[in-house]
């Protein structure tokens, strides 16, 4: 597991994803292998409520990044960045912005967990640098 020089990269990618979680259980927003010669900026993570009622994120870094997104963390400890924040109706959390940017390396990814089931669209920016 050798994270890529920062100095001497060659490719930076910006790519938007999105996941709604249809359950209760922590799944994997984003993953980064842990043999990808990549590193990931995370720019933003935003978690939307579109429902009538308010439902809590948590937002957390995994030790264990050798999964798909939307699976379940296989193994690993989570390192909560926000946790069980109420979202309320209608409304977003951002959990990081580029203000608070952070680098997902590499056998490491980003969980999220909703309280309720199909309340919370989360969207996360970054940037694939290798």
């Amino acid at each position: 597991m050798a994270n890529p020089n920062l100095l001497a990269a060659t490719t930076a990618s910006g790519t938007t994803t999105y996941l709604v979680p249809g359950g209760t259980t922590a799944l994997i927003l984003i993953p980064n292998a842990a043999s990808s010669g990549q590193v990931f900026k995370i720019n933003q993570i935003v978690a939307a409520n579109t429902t009538a009622s308010a439902a809590n994120a948590t937002v957390a870094v995994y030790s264990n990044g050798a999964v798909a997104q939307g699976s379940a963390p296989a193994g690993g400890t989570a390192y909560p960045i926000v946790s069980a924040v109420s979202v309320p109706a209608n409304a977003s959390l951002i959990a990081v912005d580029k203000t608070t940017a952070i680098y997902l390396m590499e056998g490491t990814s980003i969980s999220v967990t909703s309280g309720t089931a199909s309340a919370l669209t989360y969207t996360i920016s970054y940037e694939v640098i290798s």
